[in-house]
């Protein structure tokens, strides 16, 4: 069922939800959380039919906040807001609102949102482009106790990376995380059947990935061993190799769905490390909603250290440790690869 609303109020809006409710005879609220996404018209039908599908898991009210740009100073000064109210079948398992702001209206979206939001329940806010650059301190943001982003999406990922890491606030993350969650798993749990002391690692795949990067940054700051980061044409990562004192554990994923993992004394196995779509990534952040302490360590190890030939100390007993590595867990072209080895943080 579908409402169209224009020049409307949060207040109109709220009274439409109850009358979509009743008139499909579920008057009874059974979201879990309030899914904030902050997008523009280009990406909205897109971020939209992803957060749909995540809400099969997790029932929500998503809200959709696109900031209409006006084009004439007469248009900008003219706040309007319109609506559209989606429940049932159109909304997945919960409820959608689509808000379009339009003139001043579009720099106090808070003050349409926040009356829209689900009592007693947690707030997350996607922003699944243009992230601004201190997502804690923005005026959506600060309304959740999640926030997530998209560093793959930014013009210059790497360097979303470092902004990344200098605005930091708990219950911070991006989808670029996400994606490595299967291969951080794996990567563990050889550790766990061939223990032995990491003494270098080498990351492989795209340039400009901040997967990649995110990958080599947690490795590099749980092992405290040299990493390098070496370039293919994708997609996304396709290597890791960890050269350990028992010889070298290999997982590689060539086609971007199938790994297969060497080690040493151990015939190759097969993997299943398919590239995951954005509904399932955002459905795997939805499932935790307290700050990501691994990923914080991880993003302020410093994507710079990778690509500036620091040094990284010699790793630690408690790095060669498997248990220490389960307890971690929670791609193109480009130039030479160079060493990453880079000087752990004291605080670790």
């Amino acid at each position: 069922m579908k409402i169209d609303l224009t020049e409307t109020t949060s207040s109109k809006i709220n009274q439409a939800l109850v009358s979509a409710r009743r008139a499909i005879g579920t008057p009874a609220i059974g979201m879990v959380l309030t899914l904030v996404i902050v997008t523009d018209e280009e990406n909205a039908y897109d971020a939209l039919k992803s957060a749909g599908d995540a809400s099969r898991e997790h029932p929500s009210r998503i809200i959709a906040v696109i900031k209409r740009v006006s084009r004439s100073p007469r248009a900008r000064r003219d706040a309007r807001l319109d609506a559209e109210v989606r429940v049932g079948s159109d909304a997945g398992t919960g409820e959608t609102v689509v808000l379009r702001l339009h003139g001043e209206l579009a720099n106090h979206a808070q003050s349409v949102v926040l009356p829209l939001l689900l009592p007693d329940a947690p707030v997350v806010v996607w922003w699944p482009e243009d992230a601004p650059a201190d997502a804690a301190k923005d005026p959506l943001g600060a309304l959740a106790q999640r926030r997530i982003t998209d560093g793959y999406s930014a013009e210059r990922p790497l360097d979303e990376l470092a902004v990344r890491a200098a605005t930091y606030s708990p219950g911070d993350t991006d989808l670029s995380w996400t994606r490595i969650t299967p291969w951080r798993s794996m990567l563990a749990a050889a550790l766990d059947q061939q223990p032995a002391q990491v003494i270098g690692v080498t990351v492989e795949g795209e340039s400009d990935n901040p997967s990649c990067e995110l990958l080599a940054m947690w490795l590099a700051d749980r092992l405290a061993v040299p990493v390098e980061r070496t370039y293919s044409g994708g997609p996304g990562l396709t290597a890791v190799r960890m050269e350990t004192k028992n010889g070298v554990i290999v997982l590689d994923r060539a086609d971007g769905s199938l790994a297969t993992l060497s080690m040493q004394g151990q015939p190759d196995r097969a993997v299943a490390l398919k590239r995951r779509d954005t509904a399932e990534l955002l459905a795997e952040e939805l499932r935790r909603l307290d700050p990501d302490n691994t990923y914080e360590s991880a993003v302020k190890f410093g994507v710079e250290k990778l690509h500036t030939g620091g040094e990284v100390k010699a790793a630690s007993a408690a790095s060669a440790a498997p248990a220490e590595e389960k307890a971690a867990e929670g791609g193109q072209k480009a130039p030479a690869a160079k060493k990453a080895p880079a000087k752990k943080a004291a605080s670790k």
